[in-house]
C-alpha cells in the first residue's frame, strides 16, 4: 500500500512546491513585498500573545522569523501530501486543499498595510500551478492504472515530475534576479546618498575605560541589534518616501524625503536598547543619530492641549503610540535619517525612522516610519499594547557585566572587571561591583558626552583562587539605584543585577 501511494504523495508535493515556486517568482517580479507565505507569517506574528512572542525572541533570537517560516512550509508540505493522497479519490478533492490554501493566502496578503489588487497576483498563479500541474501529474498516474508495464508509468510520472521542478528552478532563478534588483537599486541608491548636514565623528576617546572585551562604545552598524516584526524588510526609494502628520493638530503636514532633510540637521549620540532585553543581555546599542527634531515639526502645527501620544505607522503597518510629552520636550527625539554618520542602513530603517531617548524601542522606534498621528492614549494602541505590554515604556536603569565572562577562568590576584551601564534621558552617576556578596566597590566610568548613551566601566579588585561570583548595579543622576529584584521584561522591561560566575587559579 505505501509504495502504491507514494507517486500520489510525490505528485501533491511537487505540484505544492511547484506553486510556492511560481506564487514566489510572481511577488518578485512585480517587486511586491510580501510573498503569500511571508504575509502569512507576518500575521501570525501580529496576532501571537505577548507572553508566546517573547518566550521565542528569548529562546530562538534572531532566528525566530526563519523558525516560524519553516514551521509554515513544514505545514504546508503536510497538506501538499494530503492533496496528492486526496487525489486518487477523484480530481476535485484536491481542490479542498488548493482552494482554502490560496484563502488563507489571500487573506494574509490582503491584511498587510496599503495592499491591493496586484498583491494577489502571487495567490492567483499558485493557485492556477497547484491545480494544473497537480492535474497533470495525477492525470498520469491515472492512465498508468491497471498497465502492466509499470516501469513506463513510473517512467512518465518521474520524467514529468522532472519537467515540473526544472520549470520551477528556472522561475525561481530568474525571479531572484529581478528582485533582487529592486533591493540593489535601493541600496546603491542609499550607498549614493549625500545627506546636508550629516557628518561622520569618531566616538571621544575619554568614552573608552581602556579594558579590552567591553562592547566598543560606539555600536557599529553591522552589529547593532535588530528587532522588528517584517519578514521582508521594506526596500523604499527616498524619492519614494514621504510622512503625513495628522490627527489632533490645526494643520496636517506632509513632507517628502527632500523636504524633510532641508530642514535644520540635529546629530546626537543615542543609546537604543529593546524592552525585550534580559538582564545582562545584548539587545542595546550605542550610535550617533542625525535627524530632524520632532518638536520642530510639530511646533508650527497647532497641538490640542488634549493630545498626549503620537500614534506611529510603519511602512509595513507596525504602529507604536508614544508619549507626545517625550517628543516635544528638550530631548533630541527625532527623525533620523542616519546612523554612525551613514544613511541608515535598510534594515535599521531606511530611508527615516524615528528615535526617542529614554524610551524602550517598541513604543517609540519606527523604522521605516510613514505616518505620524497626534492623538490620545485612550484612542490609540500601538502593536505591542494589544499584546499585554504597558502603554509607557521608560528605559529602567540597567547594568552589565562584559569582562570576564561567565564560566571564564583568570588568574588569581587582581582582576580587572568591566562592561557598560544605562539609564537613557537620566544618566549614571557611578557603577559598583560585588565579589562574592562582599563590599561593593566603585567602578571607574568612561566620559560621555550627554545623558543619553551609555557609559562603559571598570574597576580592579583582588580576587583570591576559586569559584566566584561577580555582580553589578548602577546608580542613576536621579538617585535610583537599580533594584535587585528580579523581573522579566514583559510587561514594561527587565529587572535585576547582573551577575557573572567564574574562576581564579
Amino acid at each position: 500500500m505505501t509504495t502504491r501511494r507514494a507517486p500520489w504523495v510525490l505528485a501533491g508535493v511537487l505540484a505544492g512546491l511547484a506553486g510556492l515556486a511560481t506564487s514566489y517568482a510572481t511577488a518578485m517580479v512585480l517587486t511586491i513585498r510580501d510573498a503569500p507565505v511571508v504575509a502569512v507569517a507576518e500575521v501570525v506574528i501580529r496576532f501571537t500573545p505577548g507572553p508566546i512572542a517573547e518566550r521565542a525572541i528569548s529562546v530562538l533570537g534572531h532566528f525566530d522569523k526563519p523558525f516560524l517560516v519553516g514551521v509554515i512550509l513544514f505545514l504546508l508540505l503536510g497538506c501538499f501530501a494530503l492533496a496528492g493522497l486526496l487525489a486518487r479519490g477523484g480530481w476535485y478533492r484536491p481542490l479542498f486543499v488548493w482552494f482554502p490554501l490560496a484563502g488563507v493566502g489571500l487573506v494574509a496578503v490582503l491584511s498587510q498595510r496599503g495592499a491591493d489588487a496586484v498583491d494577489t497576483l502571487p495567490v492567483a498563479v499558485g493557485l492556477l500551478t497547484w491545480v494544473t500541474l497537480h492535474s497533470a501529474l495525477t492525470d498520469a498516474l491515472d492512465r498508468g492504472r491497471g498497465r502492466p508495464d509499470v516501469e513506463s508509468r513510473e517512467r512518465r510520472v518521474f520524467l514529468m515530475v522532472a519537467g515540473a521542478v526544472s520549470v520551477a528552478a528556472v522561475g525561481i532563478a530568474v525571479a531572484g534576479r529581478l528582485v533582487g534588483a529592486g533591493r540593489r537599486h535601493v541600496e546603491v541608491s542609499r550607498r549614493l546618498l549625500r545627506i546636508p548636514g550629516v557628518t561622520r565623528r569618531q566616538a571621544p576617546a575619554s568614552t573608552s575605560v581602556g579594558l579590552a572585551g567591553i562592547a566598543p562604545w560606539e555600536t557599529p552598524n553591522e552589529d547593532f541589534y535588530l528587532i522588528d516584526t517584517t519578514i521582508a524588510k521594506p526596500t523604499i526609494e527616498p524619492e519614494d518616501w514621504s510622512l503625513r502628520i495628522h490627527g489632533m493638530v490645526d494643520r496636517e503636514l506632509t513632507l517628502s524625503y527632500s523636504d524633510l532633510v532641508s530642514r535644520r540637521m540635529t546629530q546626537s549620540w543615542i543609546t537604543l536598547n529593546c524592552v525585550s532585553n534580559e538582564v545582562g543581555g545584548g539587545l542595546v546599542g550605542n550610535a550617533r543619530w542625525s535627524g530632524i527634531r520632532i518638536a520642530d515639526l510639530l511646533a508650527g502645527l497647532g497641538v490640542s492641549d488634549d493630545a498626549d501620544c503620537v500614534l506611529q505607522t510603519s511602512h509595513d503597518g507596525w504602529t507604536c503610540a508614544t508619549p507626545l510629552e517625550a517628543l516635544t520636550d528638550d530631548r533630541d527625539a527625532m527623525l533620523a535619517v542616519a546612523m554612525n554618520g551613514r544613511p541608515l542602513p535598510i534594515e535599521h530603517g531606511f530611508p527615516v525612522r524615528t528615535i526617542v531617548p529614554g524610551l524602550y524601542g517598541y513604543v517609540s522606534a519606527t523604522k521605516w516610519v510613514v505616518d505620524l498621528e497626534v492623538s490620545t492614549f485612550a484612542e490609540s494602541t500601538g502593536y505591542w499594547t494589544t499584546k499585554g505590554w504597558s502603554a509607557e515604556g521608560p528605559v529602567k536603569i540597567a547594568s552589565r557585566i562584559d569582562v570576564p565572562r561567565s564560566g571564564d577562568d583568570v588568574a588569581a590576584g587582581p582582576v580587572s572587571f568591566g562592561g557598560v551601564a544605562w539609564h537613557q534621558h537620566t544618566g549614571i552617576d557611578f557603577v559598583e561591583v560585588q565579589v562574592d556578596g562582599g563590599e561593593w566597590t566603585r567602578a571607574e566610568l568612561g566620559g560621555v558626552p550627554s545623558v543619553d548613551t551609555w557609559v562603559q566601566w571598570s574597576v580592579t579588585i583582588d580576587v583570591p583562587e576559586g569559584d566566584h561570583e561577580v555582580r553589578v548595579r548602577a546608580t542613576g543622576k536621579d538617585g535610583e539605584t537599580q533594584t535587585s529584584v528580579v523581573r522579566s521584561p514583559d510587561p514594561d522591561g527587565a529587572t535585576g543585577w547582573h551577575a557573572v560566575e567564574f574562576s581564579a587559579g
